[in-house]
């Protein structure tokens, strides 16, 4: 990491030479990924801050950033579209959302429609 040191600003030094400096991200643990059945997904369009496009947004994901990951490729691959997942949300390119919500429901998911 190129810029750990901004998070520890305002850090008071310690002499002890056992000292280890904890961020939020040692202290956070991954959540257990529900069944699919228990699962509740919004799937719903975003066109701010994309220079005039629109994605489709899945929001609402429990579970690990690998399972995320997993389960944004199959949709980006039956789309047949580009997209990503980051911060516990699957981004597709395109107004995608009756696609996305009715591949979801048959792989088991509950999927609803936003927006």
């Amino acid at each position: 990491m190129a810029n750990d040191w901004k998070d520890r600003l305002g850090v008071v030094y310690s002499t002890d030479p056992n000292f280890k400096y904890i961020t939020a991200d040692d202290l956070r643990e991954e959540v257990e990924t529900l069944p699919a059945e228990r699962q509740k997904l919004i799937v719903a369009i975003d066109r701010r801050n994309r220079g005039g496009k629109q994605v489709t947004v899945v929001r609402g994901f429990v579970g690990k950033e690998d399972d995320l990951a997993a389960l944004s490729k199959t949709l980006k691959t039956k789309c047949g579209v580009g997209g990503s997942a980051k911060d516990g949300e699957i981004i597709i390119q395109g107004d995608m959302r009756d696609r996305v919500v009715e591949i979801l429901t048959k792989m088991g998911y509950k999927a609803k429609r936003g927006n």
